[in-house]
């Protein structure tokens, strides 16, 4: 018997095939969509035709001048300055728009600031609220670290958007259950004034851990894909040339590589087996161990960590060409991975546009929400806005 499909997992066509059904819409016209605190614009991308959706971004910020100028390149406008300000200023309109979607800085939440119970930067849901209800949003989607949910300004985020009318679900996701090839964990907060977001959300995973059992199934009896690996995403490339960003065709543009010290040098080469870490350093060679990591007992078993050929990555931060900052070694070579596979692993397509210098490139690739994930989530997101509360999802989508 075919299996009856609920509207949390069904399969949506575009919207633009199917004519009115978004807030404000005209037939055969595409959902329209904001972007704050939008970084180079990895989270719109997967909204994008490239990732098979059809959302059209009419109005994006970042304080980032650096990111905005990607964002720029890669979809033609984005209001650059803090976004309180620009709020603030009479002569500033906001578009009306079906969806608005974003990730206020997560430092404030963050395990790795100390300071957090006093970040101000936790605020900044704030006015992504006022853009909401400026802009006539049925939907938001607003992304952070775990960490979010479960606090008080999570509740206090919940608490305002049940006040504008929106009902509200939070889900955690893995980023390498829907194909990106690393363990990236995020949440993400859909409120929608439509219906119920907990009916639609989160995305069905479409892959899974390899543990040498039987192929999971997914809730329609499809069999599940393995994790995307760092195999997968950067065996094709070869060797990084230079140091500096190259005025050549992608891939090859961000390829490219440091120049080590001595020490560090001998150091990758000490740890030369696929994860491997500075305890392993410690082990092997104390000599060339910082004093720092020998005082430090337990924890960080990801510090100066290698790559795993057949694994997923573990999770891209902004300076991923560290590799005293996490696991950021190749696999196999001796040195950290290059811009370009940092993006890969994010699932960044080689053809995006990045603008800026090399450290501002790599902030804007450690801060992106990975295109492939953000996919996934606008699928929910175009269940809800074709669908109303109480009605069932007809067999033409799955």
């Amino acid at each position: 018997m075919t299996p009856v499909l609920s509207m949390k997992h069904a399969q949506v066509p575009k919207l633009s095939a199917l004519g009115n059904g978004f807030s404000g819409g005209h037939a055969g016209e595409s959902p329209r969509l904001i972007d704050l605190f939008c970084g180079a614009g990895c989270f719109t991308l997967g909204f994008t035709s490239k990732f098979g959706h059809d959302f059209v971004p009419v109005w994006a910020n970042d304080i980032d001048a650096s990111a905005a100028d990607s964002y720029k390149a890669n979809f033609g406008h984005c209001m650059v300055g803090d976004i309180i300000d620009i709020l603030d200023d009479p002569s500033t309109q906001v578009p009306q728009a079906d969806l608005v979607i974003g990730g206020p800085p997560c430092q404030g939440f963050s395990l790795l600031n100390k300071n957090r119970q006093s970040d101000q930067r936790k605020h900044l849901w704030r006015p992504f609220f006022e853009v909401v209800e400026r802009s006539g949003a049925s939907i938001f989607v607003m992304e952070n670290v775990p960490q979010l949910i479960g606090s008080f300004e999570h509740g206090e985020i919940v608490g305002t958007a049940e006040a504008l009318g929106f009902k509200v679900h939070s889900e955690k996701l893995l980023a390498a259950d829907y194909g990106v090839p690393q363990i990236r964990f995020r949440a993400f907060i859909v409120g929608s004034k439509l219906n119920d977001p907990r009916e639609f959300f989160p995305p069905a995973r479409t892959h899974f851990q390899p543990n040498g059992r039987s192929l999971p199934l997914n809730f329609d009896g499809r069999h599940l894909h393995e994790w995307k690996t760092v195999r997968d995403a950067i065996s094709d490339l070869p060797k990084p040339v230079g140091t500096e960003i190259r005025q050549v065709a992608p891939p090859l543009d961000f390829h490219f590589g440091r120049t080590p010290t001595a020490i560090s040098l001998l150091r990758y080469k000490t740890i030369s087996k696929e994860g491997m870490n500075r305890f392993d350093l410690q082990r092997r060679r104390k000599d060339l161990t910082p004093p720092c990591w020998i005082r430090k007992t337990s924890g960080g078993t990801d510090l100066f960590g290698r790559l795993w050929w057949d694994r997923p990555a573990f999770t891209i931060r902004t300076e991923f060409f560290k590799p005293e900052k996490g696991r950021y070694l190749h696999p196999v070579e001796h040195r950290p991975i290059t811009h370009r596979e940092a993006a890969r692993l994010q699932s960044i397509p080689d053809t995006f546009r990045f603008r800026g210098s090399k450290t501002d490139i790599a902030r804007q690739i450690g801060n992106a929400v990975p295109p492939l994930l953000a996919a996934k989530v606008a699928e929910r997101v175009v269940a809800m806005l074709r669908t109303r509360e109480g009605k069932s999802v007809s067999g033409r989508y799955r």
